[in-house]
């Protein structure tokens, strides 16, 4: 594991949103959703492809706050743009569990 320092952590925008709006993405390569969140008036709604159909269907996740990094640059996900990293942790079986705030908190705000 390599070491970094803080500085190369305070870069990291981890932030918290709120999912609204979960799609099927039926043209990626493994299941996956198209989800929208918002992430606050300062840097609003952002969209991103989640391979988290393992666990969860498209209603659980709806309304859901998330941990996400938003300041990756957008990559290209087939005909899909994905703005944000949304932060999750892998199981055995390769399913992904979300890394979600134990509380509500406001959209946008960072972690820190």
């Amino acid at each position: 594991m390599k070491e970094i320092n803080w500085q190369d952590f305070e870069q990291v925008e981890l932030r918290t949103g709120t999912i609204i709006e979960v799609e099927d993405f039926p043209e990626a390569r493994v299941p996956a959703y198209k989800i929208k969140a918002d992430f606050g008036p300062e840097i609003g709604v952002k969209k991103s492809s989640a391979q988290v159909t393992d666990l969860y269907a498209k209603e659980d996740l709806l309304g859901r706050q998330i941990i996400a990094v938003i300041n990756f640059p957008a990559k290209q996900i087939g005909p899909f743009r994905s703005e944000f990293l949304l932060t999750g942790f892998y199981q055995n079986d390769s399913s992904v569990v979300l890394a979600i705030p134990e509380r509500p908190v406001k959209n946008g705000a960072k972690l820190g």
